[in-house]
């Protein structure tokens, strides 16, 4: 069975919380990426997305120079490496998930990223569809 550290995305942007909303955009921008983990040391203390700053920031009129911890999402779900492709997209189903952080099995620490595009273009199976279904579903 594939795991998440076969599929995982390890080259990770991170960021610390504050770093601004206008900073955190041109990363995001310039790295052709959806989403930057925010981090105090070695410890995830948030993820932001894309759509987190125009739906939570932008629509909202708030000013760009704000810090990102105060648009991200706390409390982070995150599963192991050694887990399978099959356990996350049913987690990511159940927490409508597009994103898992990846967290390595000895150190706790967070290794890599899996996206939905990750279980959609590195496995074979319908895993993708799997979780894609429960994302789906109204909140």
């Amino acid at each position: 069975m594939t795991t998440l550290k076969e599929i995982m995305t390890k080259d990770l942007t991170t960021v610390d919380g504050k770093t601004t909303l206008r900073e955190v955009a041109q990363k995001m921008k310039a790295e052709d990426i959806g989403n930057v983990l925010i981090m105090d040391d070695d410890t995830l203390v948030g993820i932001v997305t894309d759509r987190d700053i125009v739906v939570r920031a932008v629509a909202d009129g708030k000013d760009t120079n704000a810090p990102v911890s105060d648009f991200a999402t706390r409390d982070v779900f995150t599963m192991p490496c050694k887990t399978t492709v099959e356990e996350a997209a049913r987690a990511m189903a159940e927490k409508q998930l597009r994103r898992l952080p990846v967290t390595d099995t000895e150190t706790g620490n967070i290794g890599g990223i899996v996206s939905l595009a990750d279980l959609s273009t590195r496995t074979s199976g319908n895993a993708d569809q799997k979780a894609l279904e429960g994302i789906s579903q109204p909140g």
